[in-house]
């Protein structure tokens, strides 16, 4: 299975080309567009999540409501365009020489040999991650069938970390659904928020850390056979891969490495089925770059959005000399909406790794394999 996506932030549309969904796949596009909405909810964004109004447009691949095994392609139609194309089309838009830190600005304009900053932020825009949403809404729908379930939940944002130990990934994510910037802990969300409108009040921008987990995942999804089979090399690759994603750790990764073997690697229990079962999840649902059959834990950190409304220091590429960055509308803190996208690429992934396994071209033969598998596992 692989995907792309095409579109540029102030453009037409996005588009994403989905290819080897097996046939049989009911599409929802209900459940697409609820996706698309919790993407562009949270406190912290910007300007622009009041123009856009995310819907999924199916244009092919599917037939009356079912994949049938080609490529499906999906449209989101920019809405702000309409305040773009007469500018965008008569080339009315001034040029941008001064690269912002940290964006893609520089070293995409090195890359193409550009004197013009815009073409790159267009496409390196965070905006690209509706598609990855849209892609990851049906993936989801894919893994359902076979009990596969994907949470998150935001855990930290600037300097204020959640209370969120010990409790099961469902509790955590039902009730970050219902905050504002999708935190399980009512205190330390409001402590959140607080930090967002100092930012804003100061014209910067806040990062944080936010939680994917996967539950329902059997034994054996990935291999430790080839180091581009290793599903945790996956799961970090496509997490990763989101705008402004800096660090991706499985499990509790980082405070693991800091103590003891002992202290750290999952003990087996006796379980009621006649199979082992762990008496902790250190590892995060994979070892040796398989699922393990826990829980399936992704920890990504969101730097700070390096468009700010204070200006930073910079040059002027077209004259050599110092300058500062100039604002492009933005959000101060995107963490929330970096989730939902976190949701999509674990979801795809899974997807992909649950395909390898069972094979098939259509969703029934992947059960008939599914129900074989699981009776001789």
């Amino acid at each position: 299975m692989r995907f792309m996506t095409g579109g540029e932030s102030h453009g037409p549309c996005l588009i994403a080309v989905i290819d080897g969904l097996p046939a049989g796949l009911a599409i929802d596009r209900g459940a697409i567009d609820r996706d698309l909405t919790r993407r562009r909810a949270g406190y912290g964004r910007g300007d622009r999540m009041a123009i856009e109004a995310d819907r999924a447009e199916i244009l092919g691949g599917v037939v009356a409501g079912w994949t049938i095994g080609a490529p499906v392609v999906v449209r989101i139609a920019n809405r702000d365009w309409a305040n773009w194309k007469d500018r965008w089309a008569s080339g009315g838009l001034d040029p941008l020489t001064v690269p912002r830190p940290g964006h893609a600005d520089y070293a995409g304009m090195a890359k193409h040999a550009l004197d013009d900053a815009r073409p790159i932020l267009e496409r390196a825009s965070a905006r690209e991650t509706a598609a990855r949403v849209a892609v990851g809404a049906i993936a989801k729908t894919m893994l359902e069938p076979f009990g596969v379930r994907i949470y998150s939940y935001v855990e930290a944002l600037g300097p204020v970390g959640a209370s969120v130990a010990g409790e099961p990934p469902e509790a955590l994510h039902l009730r970050a659904e219902e905050d504002p910037v999708r935190c399980p802990d009512g205190e330390a969300s409001r402590r959140m928020i607080a930090a967002i409108d100092a930012a804003r009040d100061a014209g910067d921008s806040l990062g944080g850390v936010f939680t994917v987990v996967a539950t329902g995942a059997p034994v054996g999804l990935g291999s430790y056979a080839q180091w581009d089979r290793r599903l945790d090399a996956q799961l970090a690759a496509a997490v990763a891969s989101i705008p402004a994603i800096k660090g991706v750790e499985i499990g509790p990764a980082f405070s693991n490495a800091a103590r003891r073997g002992t202290e750290v690697h999952d003990a087996f229990v006796p379980g009621d089925t006649g199979r082992p079962q762990r008496a902790s999840n250190r590892a995060g649902g994979i070892e040796g770059g398989m699922t393990n059959g826990e829980p399936i834990v992704v920890r990504a950190a969101m730097k700070p959005i390096p468009s700010t409304l204070a200006p930073q220091p910079s040059v002027d590429l077209l004259t050599g000399e110092p300058a500062e960055t100039a604002y492009q509308r933005s959000d101060v803190c995107a963490v929330p909406a970096a989730s939902i996208v976190g949701e999509a690429m674990v979801a795809w992934t899974l997807a992909g790794a649950l395909r390898d396994k069972l094979g098939g071209d259509s969703l029934a033969e992947m059960t008939a394999h599914w129900t074989a598998w699981r009776r001789n596992a």
